[in-house]
């Protein structure tokens, strides 16, 4: 069920299964896809990692993760796009930015409460029924029920994640800041004192805000962030390295390779032929 609003407002809702799973590659631009897990049976294929996911677990997913689906479950899909509810002009409201969308290196996986897990039924079922009905209002009333999710949502992993439930709010906006400016800039801006100028800080002030809280480092963040995407490129597309070291801003090939031999402890090629080989093993 899903519905597209006059100015490029998209939202739907479809409970997944193994007939329809299908609908997770059906990328558009600016996409947010929130998944609910209704059993112990779905496993995914995220970004070349696997995961084996259980009854009310929830993870939030953009358009940049890549997908293969192993087995699918019972799962229910939430999926809108920025023209329908954009979280960047809305984080004031419901503070996700940085949590389960931009800037999470790792896929924000989340338990839902007993509570919780009763909240987004009834929040579901008001979707559906609002689907049904077309009137001038429909995108707003979807837009607040989206909201209440997401809410819900980052308050259940804030209180999950030892990092995140031992950090106060302005410590916890900046870190949010820093790596939401990182995930939309990542491509041109390398250094931290890049990105400490855009948060009006001193890169010192990053480096201990971070250490203080058990943080990986600003410096940690930029490149496993750059060095994400170099793996994307190399398992997903058929660029060559060359083009890859282009694409991701790296003056040359050779501190490419330098780069991702020492995160990975191999060559871009090295890494893009194991990946192959194991991807080829497992279509066997």
């Amino acid at each position: 069920m899903k519905v597209e609003g006059n100015v490029g407002e998209y939202f739907r809702i479809e409970e997944l299964n193994a007939s329809n799973h299908s609908i997770l590659q059906e990328k558009f631009s600016t996409e947010k896809t929130l998944l609910w897990f209704l059993d112990d049976t779905t496993q995914l294929i995220i970004d070349n990692v696997p995961y084996n996911f259980k009854k009310n677990q929830v993870i939030t997913l953009t358009e940049f993760y890549n997908i293969d689906v192993v087995h699918m479950g019972t799962t229910k899909l939430f999926q809108f796009n920025r023209s329908f509810y954009c979280i960047v002009e809305h984080d004031s409201e419901v503070d996700c930015k940085g949590i389960l969308f931009f800037g999470a290196k790792h896929l924000p996986i989340l338990n839902l409460s007993n509570d919780d897990q009763e909240k987004l039924g009834i929040f579901w079922k008001l979707m559906e029924s609002e689907l049904l009905i077309e009137n001038d209002l429909q995108l707003s009333m979807l837009g607040t029920l989206m909201k209440q999710i997401l809410i819900i949502c980052t308050r259940q992993l804030k209180q999950q994640a030892d990092y995140l439930s031992s950090i106060n709010k302005k410590q916890l906006d900046i870190i949010r800041e820093f790596t939401f400016l990182v995930e939309m800039n990542y491509l041109e801006k390398h250094t931290v004192a890049e990105y400490a100028e855009m948060l009006n800080r001193s890169p010192k002030t990053l480096a201990n805000l971070f250490s203080k809280n058990d943080h990986k480092s600003p410096l940690q963040f930029i490149q496993e962030r750059r060095l994400l995407e170099a793996t994307r490129y190399l398992q997903f597309t058929n660029n060559t390295i060359s083009e890859i070291s282009d694409s991701l801003n790296f003056t040359d090939v050779q501190t490419f390779n330098r780069f991702f031999k020492r995160h990975l402890n191999q060559s871009p090629t090295e890494f893009r032929a194991f990946s192959l080989k194991e991807k080829e093993a497992e279509n066997k």
